[in-house]
């Protein structure tokens, strides 16, 4: 791959984008690129949880303006462009396994959509986000429309959309849109302490959890009632649930444990 790095270790798949002198940009062959990675992912069985994160001190700066100027007198190519980052988009959105986005640097435009894909965001202090669309005339993608809306609110998503501003990574954790964030010098241990972690966890409870997370705020609490009775019939019949039970009766540590932070 040129555009992209992709490491599995310990049952932990890592997407580095790899494009440094472009801040990490996003052009047509790193989609390629990360729809081939994330089809890996989501058909190996052995890869239990996935990291996505950025080269040499910035994570995306979103789309290339170089490469989408190859496609400006062209809204059939442009049309078709973005039908494909759709296609391996929702499967990262909806990919039954644990996704983390350890973002250092600048996430603008498409990579501030992409970080929001993941389930979980973990900042470094330097960390800095952006809906720069509105400076260059276009409107948000990669799923920010949908995404954003639901982290913080309608209007304090209006505003971030409308203004194009910069949030900092302390307003991230506060706004939702970063778990936490730590030292840069920490994020990469951070990060796979959590990839790590969630790995070890029931991969049928971790599925079924998130496929009702992701649809609960498209249904009502009778509808959510019912996923929740069927889910939970499913977990109960785990493995990982009777070795956690027995863990627990035994004394034993579980091997599931979400891990502290050191500072």
């Amino acid at each position: 791959m040129e555009t992209i790095r992709f490491d599995v270790a310990a049952g932990v798949a890592t997407i580095t984008l790899d494009r440094p002198q472009q801040k990490n940009a996003i052009n047509g062959a790193m989609t390629g690129e990360l729809a081939e990675a994330v089809a890996t992912v989501r058909d190996d069985d052995n890869i239990r949880a996935l990291v996505i994160t950025g080269a040499a001190g910035a994570f995306c700066a979103g789309g290339d303006i170089k490469a989408m100027l190859a496609n400006r007198d062209d809204p059939a190519a442009r049309q078709a462009r973005m039908r494909f980052h759709h296609r391996w988009l929702e499967q990262l959105v909806h990919l039954d396994k644990p996704v983390i986005a350890a973002v250092d640097g600048a996430a603008f435009g498409a990579g501030f959509g992409l970080a929001l894909a993941a389930d979980l965001v973990i900042a470094s202090t330097r960390a800095k986000f952006s809906m720069a669309f509105m400076k260059i005339g276009l409107v948000p993608d990669f799923g920010a429309l949908y995404t954003l809306p639901r982290i913080v609110g309608l209007q304090r998503a209006k505003e971030i959309i409308y203004s194009a501003r910069t949030v900092a990574a302390d307003e991230a954790v506060s706004l939702g849109i970063a778990l936490e964030a730590v030292e840069a010098e920490a994020l990469p241990d951070r990060v796979r302490a959590i990839a790590t972690s969630l790995a070890a966890a029931s991969p049928t409870a971790f599925m079924l959890s998130k496929r009702a997370l992701n649809v609960s705020q498209l249904n009502d609490f009778r509808t959510m009632l019912d996923m929740e009775l069927t889910s939970q019939s499913v977990a109960f019949a785990t493995p990982e649930h009777g070795d956690a039970v027995d863990a627990f009766l035994d004394k034993r540590p579980p091997a599931f444990e979400w891990p502290a932070r050191e500072d």
